[in-house]
């Protein structure tokens, strides 16, 4: 499980644009509802017993665009929209406000452009005037991180009287002052993904197996959510937030998605989760943060722990440790008997973006002779991913995908290595060769007598010959 901030304004369109995508990369998007029509997803779900206090939404309802753009976007009502217009046609600002308010709405600047992006954007424009492109054509990334380069120069020369001293002193001041001024936080953005073995199991077994490992893996993280709803989610009142207090629970969307940017198998769960709670007196304000992060490996291991159980009670499967391949790194708890190759064969898609992502930011060290910002690096990372992405194919159907990924197995493992493999990983349980455990006795039924010298068992019998059994020594 994973956790990153969503900040308030556009910041949900990471949601719209990427999650709700796929994960897609593309600028242009459309809105959920239109994304799911055309690629087939099952659409996102309101989840969380903080629902309860969102009135004319419960758990279970399908989430809209305009939706998540009231919630996350300036930290209103979901359906503020509809609210307003329900509203009588006199109706006063205050009572257009009050009928969308949802606590205090989120502070968003969205003028406040710091003056260095607005420089690099008037260069930008010069730039595509210069080659005859329209104003707001995408400039070529080798001409932004120049630009952005001699921008900066220059910012240093005014700021300090003089050039940096070497690369990372001019790459921090570009750093600092490409940040517009902080936002707030919207919500939070949970990721839940199953070991690779599980995503493996689920797409080649037949359809009725994988409903079941779906089910579990929904299921788990059901369990972690509760989770996290119990032990770490808060509020805080008072001056300076001095007073932490219990809220009803969390208020948020589930998107399911089935496979990686790369089309292999990933079943795995987004929960974005609005940065709204809901006191026991009705008040709405932010989540304790602190708490939520705090939590993370800690729901993390009941997302594992959980799914792994479940799929040990419905299906006859069984987990055991697969060696790390950093030893610095515990080993995973991967499904018994399925293939490490088949494995790798569906993660060497994420394993060719870091090579080549690696190549690139060396490539920009010796070229401008900096290191790259952090939005630098998100856009080399989006050319890694672009240079290495196969042919884009059309919008599939489950049934689709289950059949390229059929034939994609069955080129590693051979026609019959995909059905062995599966006889052995769903018998795995019944295979498993029984432990012997030393019977002991009930504490009831054990004959009372002195304690052996050095033995703090109690009431056990006093034979030396008897080692002590119990793990109190």
């Amino acid at each position: 499980m994973s956790l990153h901030k969503i900040t308030a304004g556009d910041g949900y369109e990471y949601l719209t644009r990427q999650v709700a995508a796929m994960d897609s990369t593309e600028k242009s998007h459309t809105g959920l509802a239109s994304y799911y029509t055309q690629k087939g997803e099952t659409p996102g779900v309101w989840v969380g017993c903080g629902m309860v206090g969102i009135e004319g939404l419960a758990v279970g309802d399908i989430v809209t665009a305009e939706q998540m753009r009231f919630l996350f976007g300036s930290g209103h009502h979901p359906l503020a929209g509809q609210r307003c217009v329900a509203l009588p046609v006199n109706a006063t600002v205050a009572q257009v406000q009050e009928a969308i308010r949802l606590g205090a709405p989120f502070k968003v600047y969205a003028h406040d452009m710091p003056e260095f992006r607005i420089e690099v954007a008037k260069r930008f424009a010069a730039y595509n005037a210069q080659v005859g492109a329209p104003q707001d054509a995408p400039v070529p990334a080798q001409v932004r991180a120049a630009i952005r380069t001699q921008v900066g120069r220059e910012t240093f020369q005014a700021t300090y009287g003089r050039d940096p001293i070497d690369a990372r002193e001019l790459a921090g001041l570009i750093a600092r002052v490409s940040r517009p001024q902080t936002t707030a936080v919207a919500g939070y953005d949970l990721t839940f993904s199953p070991v690779k073995s599980v995503s493996t199991l689920w797409a080649l077994a037949d359809p009725a197996t994988a409903a079941v490992v779906e089910r579990m893996h929904l299921a788990a993280v059901g369990d972690a959510l509760r989770f996290i709803e119990t032990h770490a989610l808060y509020t805080r009142t008072g001056h300076n937030g001095v007073r932490q207090v219990d809220v009803t629970g969390l208020v948020a969307a589930q998107f399911t998605h089935r496979d990686s940017r790369a089309g292999d198998p990933d079943l795995h769960t987004h929960v974005p989760v609005a940065n709204k709670v809901q006191t026991l007196d009705g008040r709405w304000l932010s989540i304790d943060g602190r708490m939520l992060f705090k939590a993370i490996v800690a729901a993390s291991e009941v997302y594992n722990t959980a799914l792994e159980r479940r799929l040990s009670e419905a299906l006859p499967v069984r987990f055991a440790d697969s060696p790390a391949t950093d030893p610095s790194k515990r080993p995973v708890r991967e499904l018994v008997g399925v293939d490490r190759s088949l494995n790798a064969r569906w993660s060497q898609r994420r394993a060719s973006i870091e090579h080549r992502q690696t190549e690139l930011a060396a490539a920009f060290q010796r070229e401008h002779h900096r290191p790259p910002t952090m939005v630098e690096a998100r856009t080399l990372a989006q050319q890694a991913n672009l240079e290495t992405r196969p042919a884009k194919h059309e919008p599939r159907s489950l049934a689709e995908q289950r059949g390229v990924w059929r034939r994609e197995a069955d080129a590693v493992l051979g026609p019959d290595g995909v059905a062995s493999m599966l006889t052995t990983t769903l018998s795995a349980r019944r295979l498993q060769r029984p432990t012997r455990v030393n019977y002991l006795p009930p504490r009831s039924s054990r004959r009372r007598g002195p304690r052996r010298r050095g033995c703090r068992c109690p009431g056990l019998p006093s034979s030396p010959s008897r080692p002590c059994p119990g793990p109190w020594r």
